[in-house]
């Protein structure tokens, strides 16, 4: 179940980034959906392998290497699937920033059930009564 939302969740960032960004295009819904899918599965499977084997390039650029993995990562599912285009290096970076920050916002408020999870805050308990006496 949290794989599906998972994909439910990148198709919706993906959609909404290719309202957005010049040089990312998908063709219909269903195009989406797939986009989502495989973008899924490239940051479960590919993406971990290149961030160990680009481990040096990003330790020496204090992590902003990850950007380029990222953008690398949506073009790739640009590659292969149909109806979801990715133009250009600056659209693929642009685009997986938004689409990381929109994921990254959805999951935060729905959990990986589905379930809308509330953020409370727990106040701090009460002082003890009366001085702190010691033994």
């Amino acid at each position: 179940m949290g794989f599906l939302f998972r994909v439910l969740v990148n198709a919706f960032a993906i959609y909404l980034v290719a309202e957005i960004v010049p040089g990312i295009t998908v063709a219909s819904v269903p195009a989406a959906l797939g986009a989502g899918l495989v973008l899924g599965l490239i940051n479960a499977v590919v993406r971990p392998i290149l961030v160990v084997l680009t481990l040096p390039v990003t330790l020496l650029t204090l992590g902003l290497f990850l950007l380029v993995l990222n953008a690398f990562c949506l073009w790739l599912t640009s590659l292969l699937v149909k109806g979801f285009e990715v133009h250009g290096f600056l659209a693929a970076m642009f685009g997986s920033l938004l689409v990381s920050i929109v994921s990254w916002t959805l999951s935060v408020f729905v959990s990986d059930r589905g379930r809308i999870v509330v953020i409370t805050r727990v106040g701090r308990s009460a002082p003890p009564a009366g001085p702190l006496r010691l033994p």
